[in-house]
């Protein structure tokens, strides 16, 4: 016989265990069959079997099990009310392990469970029963992840909120990056690059790294390591100990940016003085030329928008310390 004539499968014959479930899964079988079972060619047990094996999602796309999904989502609602106050019209949407760092006289961080719901994100410990932190999806205006070092040295992605009262507040989550996902997708906003560190609610970074910052202390200075961030709208510095960011300059605080000599914990012997209307910043880096190349040009560029559009009012707004 020909080699064209002989039988060919339609299918790939190699497919795997995994290619095998995934079909099974997300296309789901269905299963009408007739079995007998034969002992010395007798006939002893006749089985009708008629079955559906799929996923449950694809189950619910094809209006299967919808009860089941209906009572087991109010169960589980129940269950949550009992220790969970919530709305009549509140929802879950999603659930995981967190936790919320407490920044007052005693910094810590505050374990306990993730609540995602329609109208609120939340940190809730349910024994003894306390809320440790909860926000409306509307007061959101940002949601991004945080990567910083644990006191093992591990990075770790925390989540960074910012709410449109200007306060910030960093959560942990066992899953942080769907859980800023799906708070974005509630909010309808557009989703973010999973390694990027602001939401497409703030500005993307101009430059970002690690800086010295030297604070004024009563007794002295000290300098502090941390990260710096410069963005379009202002220049921020935090340490890995801060929950927020400790310095927080916008591009219209900047009077003047000039070199000094001093001590450092870099190689270099000089750092940057960065005068502001109210006070001064002395910064520090292994690449701080680069840092100051970059902060002259945004802050002339500041300048020149302003000149532009002919306004000479000052922005009091931009500037923190805390």
């Amino acid at each position: 016989m020909a080699d064209d004539a002989i039988m060919q499968p339609t299918r790939d014959p190699r497919a795997t265990l995994p290619d095998l479930i995934e079909v099974l899964l997300n296309k789901g079988v269905y299963l009408n069959l007739d079995l007998i079972i034969s002992v010395s060619d007798i006939p002893l047990i006749g089985i009708n079997l008629r079955a559906t094996i799929a996923g449950i999602e694809t189950m619910l796309e094809y209006g299967m099990m919808r009860q089941w999904d209906e009572d087991t989502r109010k169960w589980v609602q129940q269950s949550v009310r009992a220790h969970l106050p919530l709305a009549e019209d509140e929802e879950i949407l999603a659930k995981m392990a967190g936790g919320h760092y407490q920044d007052n006289f005693y910094r810590t961080w505050r374990p306990g469970t993730a609540y995602l719901t329609s109208q609120r994100l939340i940190i809730h410990r349910r024994d003894p029963a306390e809320t440790l932190w909860q926000a409306k999806l509307s007061s959101i205006e940002s949601i991004t992840p945080l990567s910083e070092p644990s006191i093992g040295g591990e990075e770790r992605i925390r989540i960074l909120v910012r709410l449109d009262d200007g306060s910030e507040s960093k959560l942990s989550a066992l899953e942080p990056e769907r859980l800023i996902r799906l708070v974005q997708e509630q909010r309808g906003t557009a989703l973010q690059p999973s390694t990027g560190r602001v939401s497409s609610s703030s500005p993307q970074p101009l430059k970002q790294g690690r800086m010295w910052y030297r604070e004024t202390l009563s007794g002295g200075g000290t300098w502090r390591g941390g990260e710096a961030v410069l963005t379009g709208r202002d220049l921020t510095w935090k340490s890995p100990m801060d929950s927020r960011a400790l310095v927080r300059v916008s591009a219209s605080q900047v009077r003047k940016l000039r070199w000094e000599k001093h001590d450092n914990p870099t190689n270099k012997a000089r750092i940057l003085f960065v005068e502001t209307e109210q006070s001064s910043i002395r910064l520090a880096a292994d690449d701080i030329d680069d840092w100051c190349d970059e902060l002259e040009q945004w802050s002339a560029s500041e300048r020149h928008d302003l000149a532009a559009t002919g306004s000479g009012e000052k922005n009091d707004e931009g500037e923190s310390w805390h």
